[in-house]
């Protein structure tokens, strides 16, 4: 099956910047080895990433973040898109709300999304039900993604199990089936 790799707001405002924490830094390494890898067996690599306007309706709970255009809106070097590799700015929780992503994946013949980032327990469930609304199986690397709150981030890592029948495993193992 055609997987993809979706990067999720690995951006200033979520890593160091306004809303930053450590599990998100932390993360950093296994993302690089998953990105180096997917990129060596031309897996498809996306970054979606929060590029908030004026008058979105996550600005009301959460603030002025990410906002389109600033530095708190950009992915962080370490993470650094490579040419061709398509970013999808996002202006809510989940990435499917973007006709351009889906218009991409059905392009693309994909059928497997493997989802990193953060927050796991807010744009990575969002993004997994879009995806699983959308008909794609899902993956996600536990060690991949990143919560402030651990318990939430269980919590999140099984609902997602659950009730969207992802599939919950670890980078190695996903480099693992890429290479195969």
């Amino acid at each position: 099956m055609k997987a993809a790799l979706i990067v999720i707001d690995m951006i200033h405002d979520f890593v160091t910047g306004k809303f930053g924490f450590k599990g998100a830094l932390e993360i950093v390494p296994r993302i690089q080895q998953l990105l180096a890898s997917a990129r060596a067996r031309g897996v498809l690599v996306i970054h979606a990433r929060d590029a908030h306007r004026p008058g979105d309706p996550e600005l009301r709970i959460w603030g002025e973040h990410a906002m389109a255009g600033s530095k708190g809106s950009e992915i962080i070097p370490e993470l650094k898109p490579i040419k061709g590799e398509p970013i999808i700015s996002k202006h809510t929780y989940d990435v499917f709300q973007v006709p351009r992503l889906r218009k991409l994946l059905r392009e693309k013949g994909v059928e497997v999304l493997v989802l990193t980032g953060v927050v796991t327990e807010i744009c990575i469930q969002h993004s997994a039900a879009g995806a699983f609304f959308n008909g794609y199986k899902v993956v996600i690397s536990e060690d991949g993604v990143a919560s402030p709150d651990r318990r939430a981030k269980e919590r999140s890592l099984d609902y997602m199990r659950k009730i969207y029948g992802a599939k919950i495993t670890n980078s190695q193992e996903i480099i693992k089936g890429w290479e195969r």
